[in-house]
């Protein structure tokens, strides 16, 4: 039986990837924009706004981004929102769907982090990062 071993095309591309998450993040943060409760619908057809508002709040925190704690911590925030507006079980499918659809390695318009540049990931935000979003937030109509 041979030993496990790393293919060595794999060598050369963690060392980029691990350079280039190590350099400081310089990208623009873009004007806030939201779809509601993106692919899932803001409400049952009888109240088609019943828990938009959740997600709006949701959007605004996967907007800015952050680290991965504060991306569970959204997340969990979210399924607190929609159980007190709907019930228990749909938090938990639409938390469910965050966790599996909202990483910042997804190429969506949806992704943690998204009012940045693709290669934000899970980077803490800075002082003066959360200056820029409170004024772009502040020009919403």
């Amino acid at each position: 039986m041979r030993p496990f071993s790393i293919p060595r095309q794999i060598i050369p591309a963690c060392l980029i990837l691990f350079s280039i998450t190590a350099c400081e993040y310089s990208g623009q943060l873009e004007p806030f924009s939201t779809d509601g409760c993106s692919r899932f619908p803001d409400g049952p057809p009888n109240d088609p706004q019943r828990w938009h508002n959740c997600c709006v709040d949701h959007d605004k925190t996967y907007w800015l981004g952050g680290s991965y704690s504060q991306r569970l911590a959204a997340d969990n925030t979210l399924k607190e929102c929609i159980s007190k507006t709907e019930n228990p079980h749909l938090a938990n499918i639409m938390r469910a769907g965050v966790r599996a659809g909202g990483s910042p390695f997804w190429l969506t318009p949806y992704r943690w982090s998204y009012g940045w540049p693709y290669t934000r990931g899970y980077r803490e935000v800075t002082g003066n990062e959360r200056k820029q979003a409170k004024t772009l937030l502040n020009r919403l109509p």
